[in-house]
């Protein structure tokens, strides 16, 4: 079984907030780039929040203009396919958090991009590094996955969670 490979952090020394997901789909895989299936709602709601648009080098740049860190808590792990419920937790690494947060010192807000990443941070990642002063919120999904919420749901509990 092939293991799925997580991206580079996009991250300024300047970030304030960090989006984490999951680990990359395959669509986000085959094109190397984060969100990348066309209906996951991920570039629509930051569209919305802080007009961010463009090509993908634009978008990322907008993140980076607003101080949003982009990365995913896994960095490798076994998943067949794209959905989180098929990650295999015994294949599962999590990326480097003690060396980001030390480098990224101005994160106030670490923000989950669905329920399976706050669980992966949480079961995986030594809940140490993120002192008081780290807001942790929960998110729900931008995955076209999850169904469950339309986008105007999405769209106003994000807003709430990164305003706050």
């Amino acid at each position: 079984m092939q293991c799925s490979e997580g991206f580079s952090p996009v991250a300024r020394i300047d970030a304030r907030i960090l989006i984490l997901g999951s680990l990359p789909g395959q669509r986000s895989i085959d094109e190397q780039q984060y969100y990348a299936h066309p209906r996951n709602a991920f570039w629509p709601v930051m569209k919305e929040l802080f007009g961010i648009d463009g090509s993908y080098e634009q978008r990322l740049e907008g993140l980076l203009a607003n101080q949003i860190a982009l990365w995913d808590v896994l960095a490798s792990s076994v998943r067949p396919g794209s959905l989180d419920g098929r990650i295999q937790l015994d294949s599962a690494r999590a990326n480097d958090f003690r060396t980001f947060l030390a480098e990224h010192a101005a994160i106030q807000l670490i923000a989950f991009n669905g329920k399976k990443a706050e669980q992966l941070f949480k079961r995986l990642v030594d809940n140490s590094l993120v002192g008081p002063e780290i807001r942790q919120a929960s998110l729900p999904s931008t995955s076209p996955a999850y169904a469950a919420m339309p986008f105007s749901g999405k769209l106003d509990l994000w807003r709430q969670k990164l305003a706050a």
